[in-house]
């Protein structure tokens, strides 16, 4: 009994300890910010903001199938490339330059995109560092070098960010960024932790759904997505969010991470096609809830179709393992699905830029060997 009586009290000290280690560490800054003042009591005003958290519009399901998604890893799928990703450099100098006129843009990896739209020089989820996790030592690795140094970011006009889960929200990132004057559009709840990270209150602007904001002559509205969010647990507590920007002559839309719903319908109606659409076609699977909010390639060309979109942009792919399917098979598979809605796609390299109005020519880089 005695050894007994012992063995319970050094678990419960163990227990403690660590419960104490994890609650530090929680406390780090990557972690972001806390909810309170106005910016949590202009939160419980959204719509969306249901007993203490935010939801999506219907609710998404609850639990999650571990079983089944232990068994899908245990699959075997190949999901990091057996040859080097081709990545085409970007001269730091191009950031130097003034703003032409047009559209265009670069896919940086994952759901990091440079987009410079009539005159704007903006970026979605910028993620340049190695890693998307709180840790350098730990978590998922970069695939592939980004096609531009963090150090050669600069004269960034506009970040929208799509939610707070590291692979989209990097704080290395978004420090250097606001360093240079950089504006930065989230969803309600997001800018607690900016200003942990001491971007400067002007530079945040916080939105809810259907909102919009104005910068330089462009048009960024803040619209619904279908996912979830939180950077300690997932508690839902900050906005996901969609991204259409409109400038006076062209116009992109970011889908964010979400699951397939009504929502693309009701973005057109409200705002009209893209010209250019940036989707999320990676990281699915079957386990419920999983595809309510992270939809897969067949859904995505669907709400291309939904969104009446002309050029498709499939993003979340190629550059973190995050998923249990091969990692090529997103794009193989929006490229099957495409055809059947006459849905335009195109597959740039890394740092590979994509101008309206010009011919692009797709190469099937992700095939191996590519011949280069």
């Amino acid at each position: 009994m005695a050894r007994a009586g012992k063995i319970l009290t050094w678990l419960v000290v163990l227990g403690v300890g660590l419960g104490c280690a994890v609650y530090v560490v929680f406390q780090l800054p990557v972690f972001g910010g806390r909810f309170e003042g106005a910016r949590l009591e202009r939160m419980r005003q959204s719509p969306q903001y249901h007993d203490g958290r935010f939801d999506n519009t219907p609710r998404s399901p609850g639990g999650f199938a571990l079983v089944e998604t232990i068994r899908k890893y245990s699959e075997g799928q190949v999901r990091e490339p057996t040859f080097e990703v081709p990545v085409m450099a970007m001269p730091p100098a191009a950031l130097l330059e003034p703003v032409r006129p047009g559209l265009r843009l670069w896919w940086l990896g994952h759901a990091s995109t440079l987009v410079e739209i009539d005159g704007v020089r903006l970026m979605t989820d910028p993620v340049l560092s190695e890693r998307a996790s709180p840790f350098a030592f730990a978590g998922p690795k970069r695939l592939h070098p980004s096609p531009l140094a963090l150090e050669a970011l600069t004269h960034i006009d506009a970040v929208v960010i799509s939610h707070d889960h590291f692979d989209h929200l990097d704080m290395a990132t978004i420090e250097h960024l606001a360093d240079g004057g950089t504006h930065f559009y989230v969803g309600l709840g997001v800018g607690a932790h900016l200003e942990r990270w001491k971007v400067p209150a002007a530079q945040i602007h916080e939105m809810d759904w259907w909102e919009q904001a104005d910068i330089k002559g462009v048009r960024i509205h803040c619209t619904p997505a279908r996912h979830y969010s939180g950077r300690r647990r997932m508690d839902n507590s900050t906005l996901w969010a969609s991204w259409m920007i409109r400038g006076p002559g062209h116009s992109v839309y970011y889908s964010g991470d979400t699951g397939y719903s009504p929502h693309f319908a009701e973005i057109r109606r409200r705002l009209g096609a893209p010209e250019l659409t940036l989707m999320k076609v990676g990281a699915y699977g079957e386990p419920k809830p999983w595809i309510d909010i992270h939809m897969d390639p067949e859904s995505a060309v669907r709400a291309q179709g939904d969104l009446g979109g002309s050029v498709l942009l499939p993003l979340h792919w190629a550059t973190f393992n995050l998923a249990y399917h091969a990692w090529d098979e997103p794009i193989r598979r929006t490229l099957a699905a495409a055809p059947a809605l006459d849905v335009k796609v195109i597959t740039p390299r890394l740092g590979e830029r994509y101008e309206a109005g010009e011919d692009f020519v797709n190469t099937a880089w992700y095939e191996a060997p590519y011949p280069g």
